[in-house]
C-alpha cells in the first residue's frame, strides 16, 4: 500500500522541476516552430510540432501524476516472471524494434514503417485523419532499465554468478541493442552504457564486466568503419572549422545561436537562427535555441533544473531502504543525466554530433510521455520511502 505524506519536499521538488522543464520544453519548441507567414491550419494541428507539443505537456503531467500513484513494486519480479508487466514490456519493445528493422530488409510496411533520414526508426500509427509516430527504441531504453532493475533484484547476491545470472541479462540487453544498433548507433550504445553501469550498481564482480568490454569496443569500431556517415561526423569533430557549409553546418550553426545570444540573450521569440539556419531546433538542438533567445543565462538555468533533478534523485536513492527501488531510481535518474549531459556536450559542439533529445524540453510527444512516466514511478519511490521513514519516527510516539 502506498503510504500518503503531509510533506515531502523530495517529492515535490522533482514534480516542480520536470513540470518547469516540460513548460519551458513547450514554450522554446513553439518558439522554434515559429516560420514568418506561416498559417495554420487548426484542423490539420497535428502535423505541427508546436501545437503538438502543447497537446502533449498536460497529457505528460497527468501521466507523470498517475504513474506516482501506482505501487512500483508492481514491476519487480516477486510473482514471477509471466505475472510481472516489465516482462510484458520488454517483449513488446523486442517485437516493435524486429518490426521496424525487418523493413529494411523486406519492405512490406512502408506505410506504417516510413523512411527517415534515411533510417527506419520509427512506427507511424495511423489514427484517422492524423498520425501518431513514435521510436520503439524509445520504449526498449525504459523497459531495459525496468528489466535490469528487476533481474538484480530478484537474482540478489547470485548476480554475481557469471554463467548463471550476469550473462543471461547481458544477452537480453546485448539482444535489444541489436535490434537498434543497425539504425541508431548512438541510442544503442546509450542503452548498453546504462545496463552497465546498472550491473555495477548492483554489485556484480568487476572482472565479469571487464570480459565484454573489449567485444564492446570491437563493435564500436566495426558500426563507425562500416558507416560513412559516422565516420564523417567524427572526421568532422575532429576539424570543426573544416566543412562548415556541409557535414559540420549544423553545430556550426549551434554555436552561432549560443555565441549571439550573449549573456542574457536576444529576447523570447526575437533569435533568427530557427529560420533555416539550424536544422533540428526543436528537437536535438532545442538548447541552442534557448542560448540565443535567453542567452548564457537561460542555458545555466536549464542546466541548474537538471542537476537540481538529478540531486532529488540521488536523495530518492540514498533514502530508499528497498533494492528494487533503489535500482530502478538509479536507472531512471543515470538515463536522465546522462542523456541530458550528451544532449548538451553535442549543442556545445564538446561531443560529435548525435541524435539524442534533450529530456522534456525536445519536441517529442512519445519521449516525453515516456520520460514523464518513469518520473511518475521515480516519485513513488520517493512517496514510499519518505512514508515508511516518517512512519518508524512516529512510531515511538504511539
Amino acid at each position: 500500500m502506498v503510504l500518503t505524506m503531509r510533506n515531502n519536499p523530495v517529492y515535490d521538488s522533482i514534480a516542480m522541476v520536470v513540470v518547469l522543464l516540460m513548460a519551458v520544453g513547450t514554450v522554446f519548441v513553439f518558439s522554434a516552430s515559429a516560420n514568418i507567414g506561416q498559417e495554420i491550419d487548426l484542423q490539420r494541428f497535428y502535423e505541427y510540432a508546436s501545437l503538438r507539443q502543447i497537446l502533449f505537456f498536460p497529457l505528460a503531467c497527468i501521466v507523470m501524476y498517475f504513474f506516482s500513484c501506482i505501487n512500483y513494486h508492481k514491476l519487480s519480479l516477486d510473482k514471477g516472471w509471466l505475472r510481472n508487466p516489465t516482462s510484458y514490456l520488454l517483449i513488446i519493445s523486442i517485437v516493435l524494434l524486429a518490426v521496424v528493422l525487418s523493413q529494411r530488409f523486406y519492405p512490406v510496411l512502408p506505410r506504417l514503417i516510413p523512411p527517415i533520414n534515411q533510417h527506419y526508426r520509427w512506427l507511424r500509427i495511423p489514427l484517422g485523419p492524423m498520425a501518431i509516430s513514435f521510436q520503439p527504441s524509445e520504449l526498449a531504453k525504459w523497459a531495459v532499465i525496468f528489466f535490469v532493475a528487476a533481474a538484480c533484484d530478484k537474482f540478489g547476491d547470485e548476480i554475481k554468478l557469471f554463467w548463471k545470472r550476469f550473462v543471461p541479462i547481458c544477452a537480453v540487453v546485448g539482444l535489444v541493442a541489436g535490434l537498434i544498433i543497425i539504425e541508431d548507433f548512438g541510442t544503442a550504445a546509450f542503452i548498453t552504457l546504462l545496463a552497465f553501469l546498472m550491473l555495477i550498481i548492483a554489485g556484480v564482480k568487476l572482472w565479469h564486466i571487464l570480459p565484454p568490454l573489449p567485444f564492446a569496443g570491437f563493435a564500436f569500431y566495426a558500426a563507425i568503419a562500416s558507416s560513412e556517415t559516422r565516420k564523417r561526423r567524427l572526421l568532422a569533430f575532429l576539424h570543426p572549422d573544416q566543412w562548415t557549409d556541409t557535414i559540420n553546418y549544423q553545430p556550426h550553426q549551434s554555436l552561432i545561436a549560443l555565441g549571439s545570444g550573449g549573456l542574457w540573450g536576444k529576447g523570447l521569440g526575437r533569435g533568427i537562427c530557427k529560420y533555416d539556419h539550424l536544422p533540428e531546433d526543436t528537437t536535438d538542438f532545442i538548447f541552442a535555441i534557448i542560448g540565443e533567445e535567453l542567452g548564457f543565462v537561460g542555458n545555466a538555468a536549464i542546466i541548474l533544473l537538471f542537476i537540481v533533478l538529478v540531486a532529488m534523485g540521488i536523495l530518492v536513492i540514498i533514502r530508499c531502504k528497498d533494492r528494487f527501488g533503489q535500482l530502478l531510481a538509479s536507472g531512471i535518474v543515470l538515463a536522465i543525466a546522462i542523456q541530458a549531459a550528451l544532449n548538451i556536450g553535442v549543442v556545445t559542439v564538446v561531443l560529435p554530433t548525435k541524435g539524442i533529445p534533450l529530456p522534456f524540453v525536445s519536441a517529442g510527444g512519445t519521449s516525453m510521455l515516456l520520460s514523464a512516466a518513469a518520473v511518475g514511478v521515480l516519485l513513488n519511490i520517493a512517496k514510499q520511502s519518505a512514508g515508511k521513514d516518517n512512519l518508524q519516527c512516529e512510531l515511538p510516539e504511539s
